[in-house]
């Protein structure tokens, strides 16, 4: 038997790691520290997980979400204690806020060590507060409890894929104490399941849609718009993805389909091919005239909220019936639902093929045709605005997803380059789009890529500006040995380039602007990559910027494509560009002036 403490602590986290594999975890990312030995140990013992080790924890966090991101199964990041525990938190928060399966383990000291100014202690006991699906802190490991080891360690896992009392996935949070010595020999392990299966099979809650309210409130109007965004927790592709069933809902209503920066890269219109998908919807909608003539009278909402205030703002300031389709947590920023459907857009393509229910038998003539019409004007003007020699901000991120090939997948940042992929990305399918949109903060960019091609071992590029890089740059460390094939396309104005569409551009401006928002670094990234081992290519001309991504990407490793841009010039871009698409458009869809 297990008589030594040091002994217990490493059976009991050797238990643990085996019930997280039965139950499908396979990835962690381990930060170095000696008080998580015991658990360190232990995952880089099981054969069924790949450790990743990181020297800075925050970005190991966000690496780890990366993982959970990309396929709907939490990994573990373990840490030490102290402040180690305390970097994770943006991590924890943004998985909470976007639904990502997580695991956090934290090492920490034996109670009589707290509150006596014990080194490396601090209160971590509900460090993440309300951020966390399930916290546990089952104190030092007894061999008294052995029994109830699996079924604590299916539970975190059960709870972190939706299946607890919040119904939707997230963040876990163990703290494990652990005395000295940390370092034991595991002993026997409670007995699991003998098929191999996890203790605990846990189902996350999935309610069907009630098909007759919502054809009621469809009812409501002639003119209506499906706006979609992604599903926390739902499938990335395939038949069940909300870019499969985003269609399919639009056509059965007769209605345009607006679409999240996320969502545009994964449109399979296979089973759809009359829905009108509409990749310009910010640009069109910036045009009085227009936004008036195609107010709705009801919209849908697939999934999360899309990035355009824009659109945002037109949506709740034509007073419509709004109706929110989503499996996970309640949205309602405006405060304007009349519904909630309580399921995914599959699940609500399910229950639509189940009935036969006319949903929108009504819809105004011509309605359609307006917008497909609007969509392609608008297309073909941001073609030829974004052709010629000049590097632009909107050009690269529109031929970044263009240069992608299928099966590839595209991380963007938060800030302008998520907004620049939902304004210019042109729609298309087979390429996974992620963004960290939850708390939308440029934490942990590059580190979520990384996360995102380790598990998936896909090509994948990084679309990221400037700031979000160097607010990230720890990423970097060993990257170019995680045997991934990355491309960190940086966008690099050399400072926070969405200020300049704000008022404080020009009130106050000048000298306080630049100061406190525009907020030039200065930092050479190319000398940034070097330190790291990683080559930067950076293209002259707007041409060369998708050559360069296929480049780097056929050519596997990590590389940054660098490019420059100004941050005046790009807000000037910007008009240009919105100013083209509302000529180009006005006289096909908004009524003659009197």
């Amino acid at each position: 038997m297990d008589t030594r403490p040091q002994d217990v602590a490493a059976t009991y986290c050797a238990t643990l790691v085996d019930e997280w594999a039965r139950a499908g975890v396979r990835a962690a990312v381990v930060c170095p520290g000696s008080r998580s030995t015991p658990m360190a140990l232990a995952l880089h013992g099981d054969e069924r997980i790949a450790v990743h080790v990181h020297h800075d924890e925050r970005a190991g966090a966000f690496t780890a979400l990366g993982i959970g991101l990309a396929t709907g199964r939490p990994a573990i990041v373990l840490t030490t204690s102290g402040t180690a525990a305390a970097e994770v938190h943006a991590a924890v928060v943004e998985a909470h806020q976007a639904s990502v399966p997580l695991i956090v383990v934290t090492a920490d000291r034996p109670a009589e060590l707290a509150d006596v100014g014990a080194p490396q202690t601090i209160a971590q006991v509900g460090l993440y507060g309300s951020a966390v699906r399930w916290a546990d802190a089952p104190g030092v490991p007894d061999h008294a409890a052995r029994g109830t080891w699996r079924a604590r360690a299916s539970r975190a896992v059960g709870e972190a894929v939706g299946g607890g009392g919040a119904g939707r996935p997230g963040p876990v949070h163990l703290d494990l104490a652990f005395r000295e010595p940390l370092v034991g020999t595991p002993a026997d392990l409670p007995p699991g399941r003998p098929d191999g299966a996890p203790w605990l099979v846990t189902s996350p809650v999935r309610r069907t849609a009630d098909v007759d309210a919502l054809a009621a409130v469809l009812r409501q109007g002639r003119r209506g718009v499906v706006v979609a965004g992604t599903e926390p927790g739902e499938p990335l592709d395939g038949p069940r993805s909300v870019g499969a069933a985003a269609p399919r809902i639009a056509a059965a209503l007769g209605w345009p389909l607006l679409l999240d920066a996320r969502v545009r890269g994964r449109i399979d219109r296979g089973g759809s091919p009359e829905a009108v998908v509409v990749g310009t919807a910010d640009a069109l909608l910036r045009e009085p005239d227009v936004a008036a003539t195609l107010r709705p009278d009801v919209v849908v909402h697939l999934g999360a909220p899309v990035a355009s205030r824009v659109v945002n703002e037109w949506v709740t300031g034509a007073d419509a019936v709004e109706v929110r389709v989503g499996a996970h947590g309640w949205i309602d920023p405006a405060h304007r639902t009349a519904l909630h459907v309580p399921t995914s857009a599959a699940a609500l393509v399910d229950a639509l093929d189940a009935r036969d229910v006319t949903l929108a038998p009504d819809t105004e003539p011509g309605w359609t045709d307006r917008w497909r019409a609007a969509e392609g004007a608008a297309q073909d003007e941001l073609d030829g605005g974004l052709v010629g020699e000049t590097l632009t901000e909107p050009g690269t991120a529109r031929t970044v997803l263009a240069a992608l090939h299928d099966g590839e997948a595209l991380v963007v940042s938060s800030s302008m380059p998520v907004r620049d992929l939902e304004w210019y990305g042109r729609p298309r399918g087979g390429v996974a789009v992620h963004a960290n949109r939850g708390a939308n903060g440029i934490d942990g960019v590059v580190s979520t890529a990384v996360g995102v091609a380790l598990a998936t071992g896909a090509p994948t590029a990084c679309l990221i500006g400037d700031v979000a890089l160097l607010h990230d740059s720890t990423a970097l460390i060993g990257v170019a040995g995680r045997g991934i094939t990355l491309t960190i396309v940086v966008v690099d104005n050399d400072g926070g380039g969405i200020f300049s569409f704000l008022p404080q551009a020009s009130d106050p401006g000048g000298a306080p602007f630049e100061d406190l928002f525009g907020t030039p670094h200065g930092v050479d990234l190319r000398v940034l990559a070097a330190a790291h081992s990683l080559m930067t290519i950076e293209p002259a001309t707007a041409a060369e910027v998708g050559p360069a991504v296929r480049a780097s990407l056929e050519a596997g490793g990590v590389r940054l494509v660098r490019v420059g841009t100004d941050r005046t010039a790009n807000v000037d871009v910007h008009r240009r560009l919105h100013a083209a698409v509302a000529d180009a458009v006005r006289p096909l869809v908004a009524p003659p002036r009197s």
